[in-house]
């Protein structure tokens, strides 16, 4: 494993729960972590600014409760998402507080800059940096970043178009330290296949969209259970960025999904896309090829167990062959 020690021995199964635009929050953090695997959120899921202090310190004690009552089995550490883009002008308040409630993992997308880097190892913090290709990722290593979020093709959001396999094996020729798969991985047998391409852990965010926690409308989480792979459209119109998500949710803002126009990838934008008012996320609902394997809504707690008991299992097959 080319985990810090920080990591190596913090979790229970090797996974990392993403962070999902205005779905996770703190009551899916908490959960994901106390069962074992990294919780995350973005910042700007806080709103207002002042809101992600509330945040920050609900998580820290809620956590440091929980492992004082169980020393034996310790929830996960959590990680928080940056959006390092130019028009994210919370950007320098949001690291404050990252900074002050001492965020274990910050997680780092569309940009790398090396000042978040370094306000991050001030305390003793990890950076992840997404990318989705291999020229990415060279440019996050050499600003500062101790590892790397391989968005390869089929993960839900901001998703690339490189098979995994391709993806991990040409990161891994330069570089060893920590590497994490998304890509369309929903079960614990896709978790261990992650770590036999040479991931260290797996990425998982559309699954957990069909939890209790999850802050998503009813007809978004069994959306999750109601569809599959060929139910999702990958366009850039909704953001200015490619990013993969459900055709029926498409269809019901009035768009057709097989004939999307494209959008300038200059203006990226959170907002409508084209001439519909929905807006992307929370009425054009993201989500990665992975789905199909989720079968019904639960808990979060259920979901990971779920997740480890297949990990396990797949573990002993293969270990048979």
């Amino acid at each position: 494993m080319s985990l810090p020690p920080s990591l190596q021995n913090a979790l229970r199964l090797p996974v990392v729960g993403s962070p999902l635009f205005i779905i996770s929050n703190p009551d899916l953090v908490i959960a994901q972590c106390k069962a074992g695997i990294i919780g995350s959120f973005p910042a700007l899921n806080a709103r207002p600014e002042p809101v992600l202090e509330e945040w920050l310190e609900r998580i820290t004690s809620e956590l440091a409760a929980y492992d004082a009552a169980n020393p034996d089995a310790p929830s996960a550490p959590f990680a928080v998402n940056q959006i390092v883009h130019g028009s994210n002008a919370r950007l320098k308040h949001d690291m404050d507080m990252c900074v002050k409630y001492e965020v274990p993992i910050v997680i780092t997308s569309l940009g790398a800059k090396e000042w978040v880097n370094e306000m991050v190892h001030s305390y003793g913090g990890i950076v992840l940096h997404d990318v989705i290709n291999n020229r990415f990722s060279k440019k996050a290593i050499e600003k500062g970043a101790d590892g790397l979020i391989a968005v390869a093709a089929g993960a839900g959001g901001h998703a690339g178009t490189v098979s995994p396999m391709a993806l991990i094996q040409e990161i891994r020729e330069w570089f060893d330290g920590p590497l994490l798969l998304s890509g369309a991985i929903a079960t614990g047998d896709a978790v261990l296949a992650a770590q036999a391409m040479g991931a260290d852990l797996a990425y998982i965010g559309s699954a957990f969209i069909a939890t209790e926690e999850a802050n998503a409308e009813q007809g978004y989480k069994q959306a999750i259970v109601d569809f599959g792979a060929d139910d999702i459209v990958y366009s850039n119109l909704f953001t200015g960025v490619h990013g993969n998500y459900l055709k029926p949710s498409i269809e019901a803002a009035g768009l057709d999904p097989n004939a999307l126009p494209e959008s300038d990838p200059s203006q990226m934008d959170f907002g409508s896309g084209g001439d519909s008012d929905a807006k992307a996320w929370k009425n054009i609902w993201g989500c990665g090829q992975g789905i199909g394997a989720v079968k019904k809504l639960g808990t979060t707690a259920d979901y990971v167990a779920k997740l480890t008991t297949e990990y396990v299992d797949a573990k002993a097959r293969i270990n048979s062959l």
